[in-house]
């Protein structure tokens, strides 16, 4: 079978489940994990023939897609912030909300100062992996609860040879921190149950709940944890990052407040939501 066929064959299949454009990111991606070609190289060579093992390849990620399973997960890794990282479904999809706060970490550092930084929810360890590459005199610890999604990250490390220090924590246990740090960061859970509604069935089907969702009842629960660990887990003047919820990002701003945290910044992504936090511990 040739990859034009290939190519046909996937937008006519996935025409009533996804757009034409997001079909063929797909197939690109495909192409360039199976045959590592792009897409001048398919351009240039569209009769190309493929063997029968990329072809099952191809129709079986076929099969995959057609049940809204992620393409990350089907090739195995997704590009962040120019890493390829290696995810599956212990841990999330990174997110380019995700990029925009830790670009924000790294341009208000000055430049080649060490900072001892600490990642909390790690998952894939996008986070951690980024900032010990580009913040390459700093000192990087990371944990999660999930030991499946600790392993994941520990394979992302060694792949781009960064060295960090992974640990098992469970955030909500109510123990302290064995150091201190210059940088406390978080993605945590912060998705409401009752947004579930507004999620892609790809999401809400395989990328996992226990790093998604948090209940109604108690929607800051993760950052209240985190926001006290920290007034003790960080220096004087350290700096505490998050990723946040667009709607509860005033009740976290008055939650750092009445706790004691000053300097308080919330930022927009790129679509103009808010979407992140930063806070001074003095």
């Amino acid at each position: 079978m040739t990859i034009k066929l290939i190519q046909e064959k996937f937008l006519n299949d996935l025409k009533d489940i996804y757009p034409r454009e997001e079909i063929n990111s797909f197939f690109y991606m495909l192409c360039k994990s199976c045959l590592n070609k792009n897409r001048l190289d398919l351009a240039l060579d569209p009769n190309l023939e493929l063997s029968a093992e990329n072809s099952a390849v191809f129709l079986e990620a076929l099969k995959s897609l057609k049940k809204e399973y992620p393409i990350q997960y089907i090739i195995g890794h997704s590009e962040f912030m120019e890493l390829l990282l290696e995810v599956n479904e212990q841990v999330l999809i990174p997110r380019p909300e995700t990029e925009e706060l830790i670009s924000w970490i790294i341009e208000s550092q000055p430049e080649d100062s060490p900072v001892s930084v600490l990642d909390i929810g790690t998952g894939s360890g996008c986070i951690a992996v980024v900032l010990a590459k580009q913040l390459s005199k700093s000192k990087i610890d990371a944990m999660d609860v999930s030991e499946k999604a600790l392993k994941v990250a520990k394979r992302n490390a060694a792949r781009h040879n960064v060295d960090i220090d992974f640990f098992r924590r469970d955030i909500l246990d109510g123990k302290g921190l064995s150091k201190t740090y210059d940088i406390i960061v978080s993605n945590p859970p912060y998705v409401r149950e009752s947004e579930k509604h507004h999620m892609h069935a790809n999401v809400l089907k395989y990328e996992p709940d226990l790093a998604l969702f948090v209940s109604d009842n108690d929607p800051l629960l993760f950052y209240r944890h985190i926001a006290k660990l920290a007034l003790n887990g960080l220096a004087p003047k350290g700096l505490l990052y998050f990723e946040i919820n667009q709607y509860l990002a005033k009740d976290l701003q008055g939650l750092l407040e009445m706790l004691g945290y000053e300097n308080i910044e919330l930022k927009k992504d790129i679509y103009g939501a808010d979407r992140m936090i930063r806070a001074v511990k003095i």
